[in-house]
C-alpha cells in the first residue's frame, strides 16, 4: 500500500505537506504512510484515497491485507483461521443489496435509453442552449427559496448587468452567486474532480458570498430547524462527523450505483444533514448536478412553481422521517427524464 500511496501522490505533482494540509493529516504521518512505518486508520485511508484518486476498493484490499498480515502473519495458525473467517465472512455478509422498485427501474432504463440518444446528438450542443437552461435552472432554484425574480428579471441581472427595481440585493446576489456556483460544477466535471469537503464547502461559499460572508463556506455552530419539516437535522456539533461519514459513504458507493440514485442520494444526505446555517438546498441541488454532470447526463431541474415545490418538499420529508427514499428517488428520476427529453428535443430539431 505504501508504494501506491506514494505513486499516486507523486502522479498529482503534490508534496507531502499539500497532502497534509489538505487533508487535515499530519505530515510526519503522511511521510510514515509511504514508508510503511505507520498504517492509516480506514477513515484515512478512504480520505486519501478521495484525493489522489485511487480506486477505492484497490486501496482498501490492499490496507485489509496489510492489517491481517500484521495481526496474525506470523501465527502458526494464520491459514487455519483465514478459511474458517472466509466462511464466517460469507455466511454474514448481506449480498443481498436493497434492490430498485419495479417502477425505479424503468424509469432508469427509459433513462439509459435516451442518454444514449443524447450521445448522439452531442455535436449538436450549443453554448446558447446551453446558456438558456442553465439560467432556467438558477430562476427555479431560487425560486423554491423564495426568490421572487422572474425569468426575465433573472436573465437582465445575469446577462445585462441590471439591477431590477423593488427587488433587494439579497435577491440580485442570490442570482449571481448560483449561476456562478453552476460555473464552477461545470468547471469541477471538466477536471474530473472528486467530490470532498473542500469542493462542497466552496460550492456553497458562492452560495452565500456577500449574502452571509461568515456563514458562506463554514458549517453550522448552532442547532436549527428545518421551516416546514418534522425532521430535526444533527446537534452543531456532529455535523462535521456526520459530514465526514456522507464523504465516506459516496467513495464507497459511488461505483456501484446508478448515476440518478447516487446524485438523488447524495441530495437527500445533505440535505438531511443540513450542514449550514442557509443554502442547504441550493448547495444539496448543484451537488446532484455535479454528479450527473460527471456521468454524462444534464443538469435535472426541479421547478418552483407550488405544485413542484410542495411535491419536492414532501418526496424529501418522507425520505427524512419514513426511511422510505424510493419517492424522492423517483421524483428525481422523473426531473431528470423530463430534461433529457426536453434537451434532446430542442437539439434534434
Amino acid at each position: 500500500m505504501k508504494t501506491l500511496l506514494k505513486n499516486a501522490r507523486e502522479q498529482k505533482g503534490l508534496k507531502t505537506r499539500e497532502v497534509a494540509q489538505l487533508l487535515g493529516i499530519d505530515q510526519a504521518l503522511i511521510s510514515k504512510f509511504e514508508s510503511g512505518t505507520r498504517k492509516p486508520t480506514r477513515d484515512q485511508v478512504i480520505k486519501l484515497a478521495s484525493l489522489l484518486q485511487i480506486d477505492l476498493e484497490t486501496i482498501m484490499v490492499a490496507w485489509l491485507k496489510e492489517k491481517i498480515l500484521y495481526e496474525i502473519g506470523q501465527d502458526e495458525f494464520a491459514l487455519k483461521a483465514l478459511l474458517v473467517a472466509e466462511q464466517e465472512i460469507r455466511y454474514q455478509s448481506n449480498p443481498s443489496k436493497k434492490k430498485l422498485s419495479s417502477t425505479l427501474q424503468k424509469i432508469l432504463d427509459e433513462i439509459d435509453i435516451l442518454k444514449i440518444k443524447l450521445d448522439g446528438f452531442r455535436q449538436f450542443d450549443s453554448y446558447r442552449i446551453a446558456q438558456a437552461l442553465e439560467l432556467e435552472y438558477t430562476f427555479e432554484s431560487n425560486r423554491i427559496e423564495g426568490n421572487t425574480m422572474t425569468l426575465r428579471e433573472t436573465d437582465l441581472v445575469i446577462n445585462e448587468g441590471l439591477t431590477i427595481s423593488g427587488k433587494s440585493m439579497r435577491e440580485h446576489l442570490e442570482v449571481i452567486n448560483h449561476q456562478e456556483a453552476i460555473a464552477f460544477i461545470k468547471d469541477l466535471m471538466q477536471r474530473n474532480s472528486s467530490i470532498n469537503e473542500r469542493e462542497v464547502l466552496s460550492i456553497h461559499n458562492l452560495i452565500l458570498r456577500g449574502i452571509q460572508p461568515e456563514d458562506a463556506g463554514r458549517y453550522r455552530k448552532v442547532q436549527v430547524m428545518i421551516q416546514g419539516s418534522s425532521h430535526m437535522p444533527p446537534q452543531p456539533f456532529l455535523v462535521a462527523k456526520e459530514m465526514e461519514d456522507f464523504f465516506i459513504w459516496y467513495e464507497t458507493n459511488k461505483s456501484s450505483l446508478h448515476p440518478i440514485v447516487l446524485a438523488a442520494e447524495m441530495h437527500e444526505r445533505l440535505v438531511t444533514i443540513h450542514p449550514f446555517i442557509d443554502g442547504n438546498g441550493r448547495t444539496s441541488r448543484l451537488v446532484m448536478n455535479l454528479i450527473l454532470l460527471q456521468n454524462g447526463y444534464i443538469i435535472a431541474n426541479i421547478k418552483g412553481d407550488y405544485e413542484s415545490r410542495m411535491h419536492y418538499y414532501q418526496t424529501l420529508e418522507t425520505a427524512q422521517t419514513k426511511n422510505n427514499k424510493e419517492d424522492f428517488l423517483l421524483f428525481i428520476a422523473l426531473i431528470e427524464k423530463e430534461s433529457l427529453e426536453r434537451y434532446i428535443n430542442i437539439i434534434g430539431q
